[in-house]
């Protein structure tokens, strides 16, 4: 089962799971980059306290943005880079026919 079966089976809006799953694409990038330094290293790097860091090394991201992650992605060097292919056509056809009616 992929990630948007998986949204949409949990009652997420397909806009609601677009942005879940770019939140923990771009998540997992950054978690990626920043187990190569101690939550030290982290604090110094990402200018953010002990507690912050720790949220993000355990995962803790419901309250983190999209824009804090960019953040920390940007302050470890991470170049972020979205695609955008269409992969689901019959939702604009269903929204389409909605308003039509």
């Amino acid at each position: 089962m992929t990630r948007d079966n998986v949204l949409n089976a949990l009652g997420f809006a397909p806009e609601q799971a677009t942005i879940l799953k770019f939140k923990a694409e771009l998540y997992q990038a950054v978690l990626k980059h920043a187990r190569k330094y101690s939550p030290k290293q982290l604090q110094l790097i990402l200018a953010e306290p002990q507690p912050r860091v720790s949220e993000l090394l355990n995962g803790k991201i419901a309250n983190k943005s999209v824009d804090r992650l960019l953040y920390y992605a940007g302050r470890l060097g991470i170049e972020a880079k979205a695609r955008f292919p269409r992969t689901n056509k019959k939702i604009v056809l269903r929204e389409l026919a909605a308003a039509a009616q």
